[in-house]
């Protein structure tokens, strides 16, 4: 349970599709196969999030008799998956200002400072701090930014170990959450 200006969200969700970001040819790697020197400690596989493959999403209680849900239509992330998962990195910022829950008013409302205040603090971000490898994904632990206040949080990402291309030659992982 994530806490917005003393207001619990219920239930919130990550899906992310990330495609390979291109990394420069460092000394003694040539980065551009896959399996370059593997004699030589490999570099990380860098993944950018696809926001039109991706979303983040939410659930909040109304008054107790409802649920109201919602999505951040903008965000951007990074993502870092090394064989040693240890040296993994997630990253993860959202602008408040893309709030939407198909409501104009509410929308409004959830932007002024008696909840995100957008103004003020115009995006949340999550930067992890330790990556474990676990069954089926990743245990991530790191901080949460949120209304200028900054928390540890631990969450289970699913997925990111099958590596598919589409379009050709465009690596792409996919890994979920949901908290």
């Amino acid at each position: 349970v994530v806490l917005l200006s003393e207001r619990a969200v219920t239930s919130g969700r990550l899906s992310a599709a990330c495609k390979a970001t291109p990394m420069p040819s460092v000394l003694y790697y040539d980065l551009a196969s896959p399996y370059a020197y593997l004699a030589v400690a490999r570099a990380a596989d860098t993944y950018t999030v696809d926001s039109v493959h991706s979303s983040v999403s939410f659930m909040i209680s109304h008054a107790g008799i409802s649920n109201i849900h919602g999505r951040f239509n903008d965000f951007s992330g990074k993502i870092a998956i090394d064989e040693d998962p240890a040296k993994s990195s997630f990253a993860l910022t959202i602008p408040i200002e893309s709030i939407d829950t198909n409501n104009v008013k509410r929308d409004e409302h959830l932007r002024a400072p008696d909840y995100f205040n957008a103004k003020q603090f115009p995006t949340m971000s999550f930067q992890s701090t330790k990556v474990k490898a676990i069954d089926g994904g990743y245990e991530v632990t790191g901080e949460l930014t949120l209304h200028g206040v900054t928390r540890p949080v631990t969450l289970n990402l699913d997925g990111g170990h099958t590596v598919v291309e589409f379009p050709k030659g465009t690596k792409r992982i996919g890994l979920t959450s949901e908290f």
